[in-house]
């Protein structure tokens, strides 16, 4: 039998300081985010500042920090990257956080997921239907955001968001579709198949972080282009890393509970890649204990565990994660782009697969 899965090993821990970009976009683009949520409707506004961080579900301001702003320090870099003015990264930081925290919500609601950041969801906390109308508002307001820009670039860059936003509404259905389609033999889901829908998913809107400063500066489409390929692979690195995390990751890190993608037999790559890897009776195990009836229990999640390690699943994962990051390393080298915010850039991707990995 193929020895217990814990959590991540010890090697994996940060061991490096968070970069001062996650600090400076969130002083740069917090107030303007503030101001933005504060201009909704009573209801939806306390709803978003919860989910934010900013406030406990009764409106008292909340001791925790929230969320680390990752999409806003990236949509700060690919405006600098381009030499944007500081105008057009912060819109960009706010659009793109209000889609971001509008996915979250809506995404906790599809899954049935009752924590976000060590703490109830939205909907758990107020409900599913302001829920989702909070969500809606969200989305609603980042559109806003963009339109409201007044640059000559604002229509296009408009048509850039719709486009990522279409595109995770794309991810987001073949996710859900995935959940009924079998682990092995006709119909299941296969490994590039999954990748293509996690860069729908997640990477769409990396990639929109970095290139929708841009696309308001009236960057070339070569840089644009660039940028938008960049986030895209990183999405799908922080994906695949995200699928390793729901696994093995550390609860006290995740606020889920350990092998919790597992015991809501969720098709993530590394249980994906072990199928595919070892079909035979890996496959078959794993299909038994993952598949149609009763929801596996902590035991049958702790043998998935092991059976996906052992069949290779997990160390597949983690190669493709540095690969996809390493492919948006490429674009960003060739990309033309201002070296210290490419350097910084750099820097925070690392930082970031270096924090969970």
């Amino acid at each position: 039998m193929p020895a217990q899965a814990g959590p991540m090993p010890p090697q994996t821990v940060l061991r490096t300081p968070a970069p001062r970009s996650l600090a400076r976009a969130r002083e740069l683009a917090e107030p303007a985010l503030r101001a933005a949520v504060a201009g909704l409707h009573p209801l939806p506004a306390r709803m978003a500042a919860f989910s934010f961080g900013w406030c406990e579900a009764d409106g008292t301001p909340s001791a925790s920090p929230g969320g680390k702003g990752v999409r806003q320090a990236f949509a700060l870099l690919g405006a600098e990257a381009v030499g944007a003015p500081p105008g057009a990264a912060v819109q960009a930081a706010v659009a793109v956080e209000l889609v971001h925290t509008f996915s979250l919500v809506h995404d906790d609601i599809m899954d049935g997921d009752e924590r976000r950041r060590h703490r109830d969801a939205a909907w758990k906390a107020f409900g599913t239907g302001p829920a989702v109308l909070t969500g809606d508002a969200l989305f609603a307001l980042a559109v806003q955001t963009v339109a409201g820009s007044g640059g000559e670039h604002a229509g296009r860059a408009v048509a850039h968001l719709a486009d990522c936003l279409g595109e995770l509404v794309r991810g987001q259905a073949d996710d859900l579709l995935f959940e009924n389609r079998p682990w092995t033999g006709q119909g299941a889901v296969g490994v590039p198949e999954y990748e293509a829908m996690a860069a729908r998913k997640t990477g769409a809107l990396l990639g929109c972080a970095l290139s929708l400063g841009p696309v308001l500066a009236g960057a070339p489409p070569l840089q644009t282009g660039a940028l938008a390929e960049a986030g895209r692979r990183l999405g799908t690195a922080f994906q695949i890393v995200d699928d390793l995390l729901g696994i093995w990751g550390d609860p006290r890190t995740t606020g889920k509970p350990v092998h919790s993608d597992l015991l809501r037999r969720k098709k993530t790559l590394p249980v994906l890649a072990a199928v595919a890897l070892d079909g035979g009776a890996t496959g078959r195990e794993l299909a038994r204990l993952l598949g149609p009836g009763a929801p596996p229990d902590a035991g049958a999640a702790r043998r998935a565990a092991g059976l996906v390690e052992a069949a290779g699943g997990r160390e597949f994962a983690l190669e493709e994660a540095h690969r996809h990051a390493e492919a948006a390393q490429d674009c960003l080298r060739g990309g033309g782009l201002a070296e210290g915010a490419a350097a910084e850039l750099a820097a925070l991707s690392a930082y970031l697969l270096e924090r969970q990995l």
